[in-house]
Order: C-alpha cells, then sequence, then structure tokens
C-alpha cells in the first residue's frame, strides 16, 4: 500500500470540515485507508483492514461514512455488473481496466477522452454532466495463471 501525501488527506479534511462533517477517528481512518489503497476496496475490505484498530466499529459505519465521503464528493462508488460496489478516492478524471478473472481494477488516464464530452454535447445539444470508460481484459496475474495451467 503507498502511504498517503499528507496534502491528499488534509485536503479531504478540509472538504469534509466545509461541508460541516466532524472528524471521527473511524472517519479518518476510513479516510485514510481509501487515499491509500490502489486497489479500489469495497466497504467489507475496508472494515476488515480496520476491524484490529476499531473492534467496536461496525461494516454499517463504513458504508455510512462512504456515503458521506461519497456525497462530499472526494470518494466514487464504482458499481461493476453485480458484484459489491467499489470505492474510489477522487483525486483526477481517470479511467478503469477490470479484470474478467479476478475483479482487480487498475487506474489509467487518457487525456483526449475529456473531449468526447464536448464533442457529445456539440453534436447532440446536450448538458453532458459526465462519462464513463470501463475497458475490460485479463489482468496479468491471471493471464500468468491460465498459462500455468493450459501447460
Amino acid at each position: 500500500m503507498a502511504v498517503a501525501t499528507t496534502d491528499d488527506l488534509k485536503e479531504a479534511l478540509d472538504v469534509l470540515k466545509g461541508t460541516g462533517v466532524r472528524i471521527t477517528p473511524q472517519r479518518h481512518a476510513i479516510l485514510e485507508y481509501l487515499i491509500n489503497s490502489m486497489s479500489h476496496p469495497t466497504a467489507d475490505e475496508i472494515y476488515k483492514a480496520l476491524e484490529g484498530k476499531f473492534p467496536n466499529m461496525s461494516v454499517a459505519t463504513v458504508y455510512n461514512n462512504l456515503r458521506v465521503f461519497r456525497e462530499a464528493g472526494i470518494v466514487k462508488e464504482l458499481t461493476y455488473g453485480d458484484s459489491s460496489s467499489r470505492f474510489d478516492y477522487v483525486t483526477t478524471q481517470h479511467y478503469h481496466v477490470i479484470c474478467n478473472d479476478c475483479g482487480k481494477i487498475v487506474d489509467f488516464h487518457y487525456p483526449a477522452l475529456n473531449e468526447v464530452e464536448a464533442l457529445a454535447a456539440h453534436i447532440t445539444n446536450f448538458e453532458v454532466s459526465h462519462h464513463r470508460l470501463e475497458i475490460y481484459g485479463t489482468c496479468p496475474e491471471c493471464a500468468k495463471d491460465k498459462k500455468t495451467v493450459e501447460s
């Protein structure tokens, strides 16, 4: 897990404080875990990672805090198919590549896609609010495992 920059955490806490959200130790820990995590964790994964530090915290507490973070605009909820929602700390506009086998999600940035919204608005006269791009495939680990099984 990468180490959260003090700036990211401070900025996110400032956003929450600006919306009147009280910063509890649990909120701080959940937010820090999300900023540090590159795996786009589920609420259950966050709960399991933090339950040793906060034995009285429930899964419902994690879900409620993720909802607060989402409403404040610092976390995105990623829903793919019928699997559990995953959560992503919002840094910049980016896209996801998702493994068909293990469900791993990896971020990538492609600035040229920012023009897609302007083009769509121009062609359709829509007031475009956002777009979402998902790319699916097999991650290197699963591809390697498949080759090992086939050999």
